[in-house]
């Protein structure tokens, strides 16, 4: 294994420490003989050496001066051999902040230390920070697994049989067959898999819901936020025990985890043999609307886009796109199998990029009336595509929800009559990037505005196995519920 000549910095104590011990022992000195010759113990010159104590530089001085160098040398930047500079590297592992977390035992860095043990050794330590680096993602990690995730969505149509089928038995081990889930189903459905639903009023911050395996047990917040909030959180939960989920492997495990749970909560709330006849039934009439599905099985109106994502292209041949925005243009959600072109940073990856402000899914926010679906047609460089999009107000802000279809598809769609259109140029920035010529150069130079960044931009994805989740929080609460 190669091994690089360290940089050390000069106040390093263990780069001090490592120079002083190379130089007395390159003198055949021990350390009883040079502590004694410069005034300190033996014990004391140890502490220095293993950079444990920095030294007075009275002290250093007179180090120097015993072992027939200048004070300098023992400062200089440059390990004097490549031993030394490995042995170096590995203390500064082994007394990092990050060492205790790995749970194993440090090793005893001296001179019985077999040259290629040390070698090995280092090599780990680069490796784990190499790893632990690309995990704490760097966003690029997060937005590279987003990337892959929604790439195995448009394979597959947004359809998954294996999960269709599952919600269908448990539907159907329950005894119900028709009408919106209510939440004495959600209770039945959970006691089918040997589990209670208890709703509390502390549970952790971090999370939306906690089962304990041991009691089968499924904890929810109160359901303040509405029924069908609390309706899709206990399915969501049951979905990890359905689909028999493991603690998550990484980030991008991690995600498709939520996906499928999603998926699963949908299939349960509007199932495939209850919603597919209504839609074919709705697509023979030209009158597919997203606003049947959301009022028919009483869910909200992602839950019904989501759903309909779902079932478009398997079962009525409509490629489609979905997109949940902020009132900025943010994407916190989209999908696509029509050819729209969302706009993606260089991974490939869409969450958090801005759409075009002249999409369906901003332009519902300037509408007057936010209590109604919004359509419009919309001329992009893929081509014109019809979309129908809805305001939704949540407790983390206003989002807008979008469901759209190629042009030459529009004709079985609800409000394919409207008369609103729009043209967009995006990626192009004189599109609506780029302020006009006129008001650019007028406000040139006399303008510093305060961007409003939020700090999860920049910041590493939370450590720990369920990303964001309060370890200790969790356990706490369900020591003191169990």
């Amino acid at each position: 294994m190669s091994a690089s000549v360290t940089t050390i910095t000069p106040a390093d104590p263990i780069a001090v420490g490592r120079r002083l011990r190379h130089l007395r022992r390159a003198a055949h000195r021990t350390l009883d003989d040079v502590a004694g010759a410069v005034g300190i113990s033996a014990s004391a010159l140890s502490l220095i050496e293993n950079g444990r104590r920095e030294p007075k530089l009275g002290v250093l001085t007179a180090l120097a001066a015993d072992l027939g160098t200048a004070p300098g040398e023992l400062l200089s930047p440059a390990a004097p051999s490549r031993r030394t500079a490995l042995e170096i590297e590995l203390e500064r592992a082994q007394r990092a902040d990050s060492f205790p977390a790995l749970g194993v035992p440090a090793v005893r860095v001296g001179p019985r230390l077999p040259t290629e043990a040390l070698e090995a050794l280092v090599g780990l330590h680069r490796s784990l920070a190499a790893a632990q680096t690309e995990r704490a993602a760097t966003p690029e990690h997060a937005r590279r697994a987003n990337a892959a995730l929604r790439e195995r969505m448009r394979l597959a149509d947004n359809y998954f049989g294996d999960i269709e089928r599952a919600a269908e038995q448990l539907l159907a081990a329950v005894g119900h067959s028709a009408g919106p889930i209510t939440r004495t189903v959600v209770d039945k459905l959970a006691a089918q898999l040997g589990y209670t639903l208890v709703h509390v009023t502390d549970l952790p911050a971090s999370t939306r819901s906690v089962t304990d395996t041991v009691h089968r047990r499924v904890y929810l917040p109160q359901p303040e936020a509405g029924q069908s909030d609390s309706r899709s959180l206990a399915l969501q939960a049951l979905g990890h025990l359905v689909l028999q989920h493991q603690v998550p492997a990484d980030y991008a495990d991690f995600l498709n985890q939520r996906v499928e749970i999603n998926y699963f909560a949908a299939a349960l709330l509007i199932p495939e043999r209850a919603a597919v006849p209504l839609l074919r039934n709705a697509q023979a009439e030209k009158d597919i609307a997203i606003e049947d599905l959301r009022d028919l099985f009483a869910v909200s109106y992602e839950t019904a886009a989501h759903r309909f994502t779902n079932l478009a292209t398997r079962h009525l041949e409509l490629p489609v796109h979905f997109m949940r925005i902020s009132s900025a243009g943010v994407i916190y959600k989209a999908y696509e199998n029509d050819g729209v072109h969302f706009p993606t940073d260089p991974t490939g990856a869409i969450e958090g990029q801005r759409v075009c402000r002249f999409w369906t899914a901003r332009q519902v926010f300037e509408r007057p009336d936010r209590s109604a679906a919004y359509q419009q047609y919309t001329d992009t460089p893929s081509g014109t595509y019809w979309c129908t999009s809805a305001v939704d107000r949540t407790p983390a802000g206003t989002f807008s929800v979008s469901v759209g279809v190629p042009y030459r598809q529009v004709k079985w769609m609800r409000g394919r009559e409207t008369t609103e259109r729009s043209v967009s140029r995006c990626p192009d920035p004189a599109c609506c990037t780029r302020p006009p010529a006129e008001l650019a150069q007028r406000w040139e130079g006399k303008v510093w505005p305060s961007a409003r960044v939020h700090s999860h931009l920049l910041a590493a994805m939370p450590p720990g196995v369920f990303p964001g989740v309060d370890d200790t929080e969790v356990l706490t609460f369900l020591q003191q519920h169990s």
